[in-house]
């Protein structure tokens, strides 16, 4: 997959949990143990992690200006359902958002999101334009254009079919 370094501040977990699952080959992190410990996931909580993956999936598919392949439940409507607390800092008045307890990936999924939101960088988390890809990264570009997860993988096969295709 990528060569690229992980998105800033908690969209590095929006990405990780969307890189969970390797399209082309199939293989699921969240089927192992090792693979659900960085979420704080227990088996009960695959499906519905997997349902958030595949709604951030499409999401991040959108950002990139593709639509997704297969319809998924609304992001908007799963994290409505996330519960956040807005917490102060005493000593210096600062505001965030923090998890609630009840669902902890949603809620922490949610605070990154809203996050990225205050500081611009939401919309610049995108999934790779390959259909047998759709690897999660973050766009550094200048312009905010990137269309692979990787120009030397994904990017270099797509060049290669237009160049055949001609």
């Amino acid at each position: 997959m990528s060569e690229r370094s992980a998105a800033p501040g908690g969209l590095a977990l929006v990405e990780s949990l969307v890189n969970t699952l390797d399209i082309e080959s199939g293989a699921d992190a969240l089927d192992t143990e090792d693979g659900r410990a960085p979420f704080g996931l227990t088996a009960a909580e695959i499906p519905e992690a997997r349902e958030l993956r595949e709604s951030l999936r499409a999401t991040l598919l959108a950002h990139a200006g593709h639509s997704p392949h297969t319809p998924v439940t609304p992001l908007d409507d799963l994290l409505a359902s996330a519960p956040l607390r807005v917490t102060v800092d005493p000593a210096d008045g600062s505001a965030a958002l923090t998890p609630a307890d009840a669902r902890p990936l949603l809620s922490r999924v949610a605070a990154a999101v809203a996050q990225s939101l205050v500081d611009g960088t939401w919309t610049r988390l995108k999934a790779c334009e390959a259909e047998t890809c759709h690897w999660a990264y973050y766009d550094r570009s200048p312009a905010g254009r990137g269309r692979w997860c990787s120009m030397q993988v994904c990017g270099a096969r797509a060049k290669m079919r237009r160049y055949r295709a001609k």
